[in-house]
């Protein structure tokens, strides 16, 4: 009896998932995907987001023309924007007191650190701009190519999002 005992306990833990500590169950049996949809329903963006995975949405600020970075991270299934790149205070841009920290980027620009703020359900819609604006997503280490989102849908609505891979995109 005590044998048939330790054999289920033994099924019993090695049927759990091998998590990472902090994932969610989900997030750790199968990884996370990170999407861009068009509202037309094209995949723009459709690439693995592991636990711990980071990536940025850059783009050429419309009125300054300097390039403006927001970098998110898969912190155990939850899309939280991280850290934010502007290498101005132009209109619209700047550092809101309490949220991160504010240092210099040491070449006139700064970066607001440690913000950590979850993207509510883990998606959100962007307004594409045009060729010039050049909204693309980027990966910080460059171990995958830019993927341009101003190329394929200008003026479209693109979400965004941190996805489950058996879950539908929403739009």
């Amino acid at each position: 009896m005590q044998y048939q005992h330790q054999r289920l306990m033994a099924l019993f833990f090695l049927c759990l998932p091998q998590a990472e500590a902090g994932a969610s169950p989900a997030s750790a049996s199968s990884p996370m995907r990170l999407t861009a949809v068009t509202e037309h329903g094209e995949a723009l963006v459709n690439e693995a987001a592991p636990v711990g995975s980071r990536w940025c949405v850059q783009w050429n600020h419309s009125v300054k023309k300097f390039t403006v970075l927001d970098c998110y991270r898969n912190v155990a299934g939850v899309m939280q924007l991280e850290r934010s790149h502007q290498p101005d205070f132009a209109a619209g841009l700047g550092h809101i007191e309490g949220r991160g920290e504010q240092v210099s980027d040491g070449q006139g620009g700064y970066w607001i650190n440690a913000i950590n703020e979850p993207v509510v359900n883990n998606r959100y819609v962007l307004r594409v701009g045009s060729p010039a604006v050049n909204h693309q997503v980027v990966w910080p280490d460059g171990e995958r190519p830019p993927v341009s989102l101003s190329e394929s849908a200008p003026g479209q609505r693109v979400t965004i999002q941190l996805i489950e891979p058996h879950a539908a995109p929403r739009e």
